[in-house]
């Protein structure tokens, strides 16, 4: 009786904790249309601390989308756009030297904001993706011998253009597991995508983008979702997804063991939970379902399994692999 207390007094703090994101979606809807499932993938990502990799052609906002994301959410923003020239110091910054005190003083880079917009990440050679690395990773950034902390909260939102691939580097698999989740990014709707015509056949300025949230929302918020509920048989399913990703045969699906070149890592678990704690939050729940669970595992899971050749020749994706695994393991 207690613990069904418990997570209702934490469903109505929840509730009260999450307004700021409606608030937020009611600022995004006045210049963004449609993209209600990128937006709420970048909400999971800001609440837990994780980047996210997008992957869209050219032209459908995604730019815009983080640009009033960050402004509606009283962020600093920084696009960065990645090109094979890029050096780590366009980055992260470098030390500069004072010749009246002969001595070297940092010059901080673009990195130093609390949203940064990676454009074309996959254009820029591995100097450049080692130095992003370590900001992702340890949210710090090492300029000569001085190791710098980046503001909190950091987030990187890189994209790639999935059919371009002239002038691209092949991102380092270390890096891209770092990356909580891959979204793409599709086309519009036929009637999405008349309202966007109409509305941007204007000469009328855009409405300006007020900020509606504090630091201690999201702090508040973060908080919240540490205490939501996930039940043991949830935990293990989890694990069995991603373990199915490595050994199918385990739950009856031999016939992916050649598909599958290598499956997700442990990180795989890591962020799946932390992203279904947060789709509960944004479903003003104290507690994850299954549910919570199959609606991020494309996005958490895509970008860490390889397909085979076999899975090549027979043009299967990383999607067809993930939703055989969701078919077969037992849900709890």
């Amino acid at each position: 009786m207690q613990h069904a207390v418990e997570l209702e007094e934490l469903g109505e703090q929840i509730t009260e904790a999450s307004r700021f994101l409606e608030k937020t979606r009611e600022q995004l809807s006045q210049r963004i249309i449609g993209q209600h499932e990128v937006i709420s993938r970048i909400f999971i990502a800001m609440l837990v601390n994780g980047h996210i990799l997008l992957e869209g052609v050219p032209g459908l906002a995604k730019t815009l989308i983080i640009r009033t994301f960050a402004a509606a959410m009283n962020l600093k923003f920084q696009r960065i756009q990645f090109t094979p020239d890029m050096l780590p110091a366009d980055l992260i910054g470098t030390m500069i030297y004072n010749p009246k005190d002969m001595e070297f003083y940092p010059r901080k880079g673009p990195v130093f904001a609390n949203v940064i917009l990676a454009d074309e990440i996959n254009r820029s050679p591995a100097k450049v993706q080692s130095a992003l690395l370590e900001a992702m990773q340890e949210h710090q950034v090492t300029i000569g011998s001085q190791t710098f902390p980046l503001q909190e909260p950091f987030m990187v939102l890189a994209t790639q253009n999935p059919i371009e691939h002239e002038g691209t580097y092949i991102l380092p698999e270390a890096q891209v597991d770092r990356f909580m989740m891959k979204v793409l990014v599709d086309y519009p709707s036929y009637d999405e995508e008349l309202e966007i015509m109409l509305q941007s056949a204007t000469t009328v300025s855009e409405l300006p983008v007020i900020p509606v949230v504090q630091p201690h929302d999201i702090s508040r918020a973060r908080a919240l979702i540490d205490r939501i509920y996930v039940d043991p048989r949830v935990q293990r399913y989890i694990v069995d997804l991603v373990v199915a990703t490595r050994k199918p045969a385990q739950y009856g699906m031999a016939e992916l063991e050649a598909m599958i070149e290598y499956g997700a890592s442990p990180r795989a678990s890591i962020f799946l939970l932390l992203a279904a704690k947060a789709h509960a939050f944004l479903q003003h729940r104290p507690y994850i379902t299954p549910e919570d669970v199959k609606t991020i595992a494309y996005d958490t899971l895509r970008h860490r399994i390889r397909p085979g050749y076999e899975a090549e020749a027979d043009n299967i994706k990383p999607d067809d692999i993930i939703r055989q695994i969701l078919q077969h393991v037992q849900v709890p």
